[in-house]
């Protein structure tokens, strides 16, 4: 997939999203249909040298609501449980998880096989994967893929922050 390079524009309005200003970030892996970046896609390490192993971060705090009350409403758990179950999806999603390894591994090795979400054998953030499948299209990570279909749309009401207010001061939290 092409990625957009990450403008100020685009850290404008990340900084306004995340509450204080990106890290990390290489390019807009995803926009929003309010043209807003949705996604992020971060370098394998911070400024600082630490790994950083999610490289696609979902940034629009509207989505981010929706897919957490997926999380808390069991879909990792059911999930999960369907990996342990389902050959074809264990390797489709092990497939989802080999794609992200290559696609970091070309910008850095960590020398690790870690990547997002939980991949490949449970599921920890759903987060992670839908920032995944926004980033890469679909077909690509199939539990990706079925919670974007749980999602409501998220941009309906329009951008999720306003570009032209102040930006927030910097606070602790997400690592994007």
């Amino acid at each position: 997939m092409t990625r957009e390079p990450f403008t100020e524009a685009d850290c404008v309005a990340v900084h306004h999203q995340l509450g204080r200003e990106p890290r990390a970030t290489r390019a807009v892996a995803h926009r929003c249909p309010c043209g807003l970046p949705d996604v992020v896609q971060t370098n394998p390490r911070m400024e600082d040298g630490t790994p950083f192993p999610t490289m696609y971060y979902l940034t629009c705090p509207r989505a981010a609501s929706a897919i957490g009350t997926l999380e808390a409403g069991g879909v990792m758990k059911q999930m999960t449980e369907r990996l342990e179950h389902d050959e074809q999806l264990a390797a489709d999603y092990r497939a989802a998880h080999e794609k992200y390894l290559a696609e970091r591994d070309a910008i850095e090795s960590l020398g690790t096989d870690t990547t997002a979400g939980g991949m490949p054998t449970r599921v920890k953030c759903l987060h992670s994967l839908v920032a995944h499948s926004l980033a890469d299209g679909p077909g690509v990570n199939p539990l990706g893929d079925e919670a974007l279909e749980l999602l409501p749309d998220w941009w309906e009401r329009g951008p999720c922050v306003d570009v032209t207010a102040p930006l927030p001061a910097g606070r602790r939290g997400r690592r994007a």
